[in-house]
């Protein structure tokens, strides 16, 4: 039986999330659905999979719901085991930035939305705009849009501090990017806040754009929150590049592990050839100490 994976988003004002946690639990268990779900006061974010008949009546139940009958829902094939269990819980923020002084609402203030069509005209017209990559640093090595930026973020919660690496480019047309697009309504905004003039967002995420221009201008494979790790679209393609590297030999490889040690676990890309030779460590010292 085909599964299928439902990633979606929406900010939106949630006065009781408490009770939204309890109702989506409830359709969840109903279709038999596994995932994440997250929601707020400012919204809902959401990834799970099930069956394609369950996941479609999942969709049409929520979308009853007046605040949600707009949202995006991106798909993808699933395996069936993507997740273990379902989670389903109420946060202060549907993603974590920490921006306390900041007070960002993307509903009043973000970025120009930008279509997948839109951005893939601009690199095919080799205009001048800068894409700046708002994902994690171990998500962006296995997969990016040509000449993207990816400042020092090794966590979302690091975005004031990634200001001053950009600071040369607020004079100029800047995309920000990120998996479906959660991130980059509150990155576009809070880079508008700091000074940045013209400021867009790629509308639903790096997914969309992959789904319908694969092995583009996006190299490799998206990095995902699921049992998958990876995905991509017609990867079997000649076109299609792997441009994830090793951690230690810097072979080309996509396959991610976390480091043996678990007073390291550090999540890397590592080839198998390294694997057999050194075990799944990120360093020698790793090894060392686990003897030890």
């Amino acid at each position: 039986m085909a599964h299928q994976i439902l990633l979606y988003y929406k900010y939106v004002k949630i006065k009781k999330p408490e009770e939204v946690v309890l109702w989506q639990k409830s359709l969840c268990e109903e279709f038999n659905l596994k995932g994440r779900i997250i929601v707020a006061e400012e919204g809902i974010n959401g990834t799970v999979e099930g069956t394609i008949e369950d996941t479609e009546k999942y969709i049409a139940e929520t979308t009853k719901d007046p605040r949600f009958i707009d949202i995006n829902f991106k798909k993808s094939g699933g395996t069936g085991n993507a997740f273990p269990k379902l989670s389903v819980k109420a946060r202060k923020e549907i993603v974590s930035g920490h921006l306390k002084n900041e007070d960002l609402n993307p509903n009043e203030l973000t970025g120009k939305y930008l279509s997948a069509d839109e951005l893939h005209q601009l690199y095919e017209n080799d205009e001048e705009f800068f894409v700046i990559d708002m994902r994690n640093d171990y998500e962006y090595k296995s997969g990016h849009f040509k000449n993207s930026i990816l400042p020092l973020l090794s966590n979302f919660r690091d975005l004031p501090k990634i200001v001053s690496e950009i600071e040369n480019l607020k004079n100029k047309k800047i995309v920000t990017v990120c998996t479906g697009g959660v991130r980059c309504e509150k990155a576009s905004g809070y880079l508008i806040k700091q000074g940045f003039k013209d400021v867009s967002q790629l509308k639903d995420g790096i997914v969309t754009y992959m789904e319908k221009f694969p092995n583009q201008y996006f190299k490799g494979k998206l990095y995902v929150f699921d049992q998958r790790v990876l995905m991509g679209f017609d990867t079997d393609s000649p076109e299609h590049e792997i441009v994830g590297k090793c951690f230690r030999c810097q072979s080309q490889s996509e396959n991610y592990i976390n480091c043996a040690n678990n007073q390291c676990h550090k999540h890397i890309i590592c080839c198998s050839e390294c694997i057999e030779k050194n075990g799944a460590f990120c360093q020698d010292d790793c090894a060392v100490s686990l003897k030890k």
